[in-house]
């Protein structure tokens, strides 16, 4: 607490309490910190105009803390400055054999080059483009390529247990559909079960359906998921639906990551080429293209000024994870690992001149127990990208208050409504925001708060109440 002000010249009085301001917690954000049973040392906060010299606000903002998915934002901004705005994935196919009247005599290799978003529509344009360049059996297999990222290594479900959340699944280079399935549920009013569908349907995957409808509430969120997570059988490649479907749900999905990355890519593979008129019965395999082969097709992604607004609105950690490691794979070559990919990083912040010695970069995404940054660095990054060449393709990504991403049912009703492009991150024990606010004065603000706590889960409030705080103070 500064001195009395009767006991300091004015000049000094001012400056003190300026000082003050900058360290001490706003009261609403302390009081609903207080309510969330977090204490203060728990927290870092940084608050500071766009382009200005000195913060407003500032609390443990150099301790280096788990930012949970606000990471996102240190990867995204270093994939648009070293990768460019206009930087495309190519997905590549060739031929093992001679193709004659559409008919290839040999097996196909598909090399994957790391694309982000493999989804199921640009997996069946790029299987179109096989079709459009002749290409309409194939007799012999399937090889996939993943020679550009290390082979990932380790359980899936190591982080929370459950190895078949698709936020939970493995860089691959060769990644379609995120190795995801969606399960649709289809409740009858004439039946007492629920039909299932699923997108994609590997032809090898078995669904068996022994839901009953039931009466009672419809549960929200991973409650719902847990009544509905199939017991999987891999080696007959066998989901089975049992228990109660509440006939309340209505319609819903369900999404999990079931299928081994080569049936997964095989079976979807061999469901749309069958939809285009293609014929093929081979297997599928692992593979490695052979040196000086010429690509029969190249399929390019979505640029990734537009992908990474999905990394970071939807906070999808499985494209962060990609953008991480391509930033390794372009600087280092293949294959492209953490390692690389982390001296990477640093290499860049180097360039601009951005000391962050507290950096830890596990993944690149957020999902980690052992990434760590300071509110200060994240604070500075944010500065730095407000003055970069992509800023309006780095701020245009963040989650608009009360609009959009994870931030579409936050503020809703407020001034504040669609004046923050706010980054969020959630774990069991972080909760963190960081980004862009726009006051009531119309100046720009930077603003990260991370706390790290067992009681983190519950400082959505206090969050919201820094929000709020720096909005009115104009």
């Amino acid at each position: 607490m500064p001195l009395p002000c009767r006991l300091l010249p004015a000049a000094l009085c001012a400056a003190a309490f300026a000082a003050f301001a900058r360290d001490a917690l706003p009261p609403q954000v302390a009081q609903a910190l207080a309510a969330a049973r977090v204490p203060q040392g728990s927290v870092a906060i940084a608050v500071q105009e766009a382009g200005a010299a000195r913060p407003v606000l500032r609390v443990n903002d150099a301790v280096s803390l788990n930012p949970a998915s606000t990471m996102k934002l240190v990867t995204t901004y270093a994939a648009l400055e070293r990768l460019g705005p206009a930087y495309r994935w190519k997905t590549e196919a060739y031929l093992g054999g001679e193709l004659r009247d559409g008919v290839l005599a040999g097996d196909l290799l598909l090399k994957g080059g790391g694309d982000p978003k493999l989804n199921l529509e640009s997996f069946w344009i790029l299987l179109r483009g096989l079709r459009a360049k002749g290409l309409r059996e194939i007799r012999g297999d399937l090889l996939l390529d993943r020679s550009r990222f290390e082979r990932a290594a380790g359980d899936p479900g190591r982080f929370d247990g459950d190895p078949f959340r698709p936020y939970n699944v493995l860089p691959d280079p060769l990644l379609v559909n995120f190795r995801s399935l969606r399960f649709t549920f289809h409740p009858a009013a004439d039946s007492a079960t629920a039909r299932i569908s699923v997108e994609p349907r590997p032809p090898a995957l078995e669904v068996v359906n022994v839901l009953r409808l039931a009466e009672g509430p419809c549960p929200e969120g991973r409650a719902f998921r847990d009544i509905l997570l199939p017991t999987f059988e891999p080696a007959k490649q066998r989901a089975i639906f049992a228990g109660r479907y509440p006939a309340s749900c209505g319609e819903k999905d369900l999404h999990v990551a079931l299928l081994e990355p080569n049936d997964h890519v095989g079976g979807t593979l061999r469901q749309l080429w069958a939809e285009t008129g293609g014929a093929w019965s081979g297997t599928t395999r692992d593979g490695v293209v052979p040196p000086g082969a010429a690509a029969f097709h190249v399929h390019e992604s979505a640029p990734l000024a537009e992908l990474v607004r999905d990394v970071n609105k939807l906070s999808s950690n499985v494209m962060a994870r990609h953008l991480f490691l391509t930033l390794g794979l372009e600087a280092g070559g293949a294959p492209a690992g953490a390692e690389k990919s982390a001296a990477a990083v640093r290499d860049w912040l180097r360039h601009k001149g951005l000391a962050a010695p507290e950096l830890v970069m596990e993944n690149g995404s957020g999902l980690s127990r052992a990434e760590r940054i300071s509110a200060a660095t994240m604070a500075a990054l944010l500065q730095s990208a407000w003055r970069s060449s992509v800023m309006p393709e780095f701020a245009s990504s963040l989650p608009v208050a009360a609009t959009d991403g994870t931030m579409r049912r936050r503020l809703k009703g407020e001034g504040l409504s669609g004046q923050a492009h706010i980054k969020t991150g959630l774990l069991s024990d972080a909760r963190a925001m960081a980004g862009y606010v726009l006051d009531r004065r119309g100046r720009r603000m930077v603003v990260v708060m991370i706390v790290n706590h067992a009681n983190a889960p519950q400082s959505q409030e206090a969050l919201d109440a820094l929000l709020r705080w720096v909005y009115e103070r104009g």
